[in-house]
Formats: structure tokens, sequence, C-alpha cells
């Protein structure tokens, strides 16, 4: 009976430095074929583990800027010392093929993809305690105690932003929290302003002109024999 819109969900996840959203994206991607996720790209250094075109595109900061004078992001802004952007490469595209992408990005770029695309799908998760952040934060064992410090205090001013997203999810237990972010994605999909139009099958009409236009039908009284 109700014929949704056919272009996908953009739904931008953020979260401070620890909460583990990136672990959280990659446990939705594997339960839902449909979503892609948009790679973004940076110039910081790539860390132990971490791969080229999966977890982001590395640049230098050089080339970074260059890219930004060539309109090559949808959105970019400098965090904690490195640059962080979305190519907008692909991210229509994929829209419009009804693919569901996903865009993991700090507070700033969240605050100008909802600038410019207002059908966007704002979710936040935070860490369940700051002493459980430190102790995540601590255990990457890739970083400066400075540095750890900085993402901390980074870390304080973006959860003060959180009323700015639409949802908010406390990253405790993992499997709970993955389960309410694909709970998120499938309610977005039944709002009524994502419906395209409402159509009536043959039956339906059918049994809409018997109960409604058939003034035979609704007038006449049964006979008792």
């Amino acid at each position: 009976m109700i014929k949704s819109k056919e272009i996908g969900s953009l739904i931008v996840i953020s979260g401070p430095s620890g909460a583990g959203k990136g672990t959280v994206i990659q446990e939705v991607l594997k339960d839902n074929p449909n979503c892609w996720l948009s790679v973004s790209m940076t110039s910081r250094e790539i860390r132990p583990g971490e791969q080229e075109g999966v977890n982001y595109y590395y640049v230098s900061e050089d080339e970074f800027k260059q890219k930004i004078k060539e309109g090559y992001f949808l959105e970019y802004n400098n965090y904690v010392g490195n640059y962080y952007g979305t190519p907008k490469e692909f991210i229509n595209q994929k829209r419009l093929e009804g693919k569901d992408v996903i865009l993991e990005i700090e507070i700033n770029g969240a605050n100008n993809i909802k600038k410019i695309i207002d059908d966007a799908i704002f979710i936040f998760i935070m860490p369940p305690s700051w002493k459980e952040l430190k102790r995540r934060l601590e255990n990457r064992k890739t970083e400066t105690k400075e540095k750890i410090i900085k993402r901390f205090q980074t870390a304080y001013r973006e959860i003060n932003e959180v009323t700015k997203y639409n949802y908010v999810v406390v990253n405790d237990d993992l499997e709970e929290t993955v389960e309410k972010v694909k709970a998120i994605m499938l309610a977005e999909k039944c709002r009524v302003d994502r419906i395209e139009e409402v159509y009536l099958n043959s039956d339906e009409e059918i049994l809409h002109e018997m109960l409604i236009d058939s003034k035979e039908f609704v007038n006449e009284t049964p006979k008792i024999d």
C-alpha cells in the first residue's frame, strides 16, 4: 500500500575518540549489505593495524590542503592538529542507488553536513564514563600522554554538543549498542516524510468500491426469513 522513496539514508555518526564508534559501525555493516561506509581522508599518520582505503585515505597535510582548493570535499575540518575530510565522490551516487551511506565524522563536520543535507540522520556515540574513556585511550598505546590529554579535553567539548544530534547511544555493551543503532536506522525508514505515494492494489480497490462507493451495499438492510 505504501511506496517509500528509493533514495538511501545518510547516517552521520560521531563521538569522542575512544567512544568505540568505529567498532560499532563495522558491526552494523556486517549485518547490513545495503550499507556503504564513506571512507574519509586524513592528514594524520596511519596507526598500527589500519589500512589505506579501509580506515582512511592517508595523505600529507600539503596534499590535503591542495584538495581543499580543488573542492574535493563535502566537508572537512582540523581535529586535534590533523585534517579530516569527506570526499564528495560516490556519496550521492550511492544514495541514488538506494544504498544507506554512513559517515563517521567529528562534531564540526557533522554541523557542516547539517547545513547542506537536510535529511541526514545524526547519531552520537557516547562513552559509558570518563574513567572508561581514559582507559580506552591509554590502551591504544599509539599516542603520547600530551595527545591523550588533548583528546580528553576535546571529548569534553564534544559531549556538550550532543543536543545537536537526533539520537545518542551510550556504548557500554557493544552488542546492545549495535542493536540500538540498527533500530534507529530501521525506524528512520518508516518516517512519514519518506513516503513517496500511497497506492491500492486491485483487491483493495474492489473492497473500497464495495464498502464506500456501492450505495446498494451500504444501504441495503439484510432480510430475515
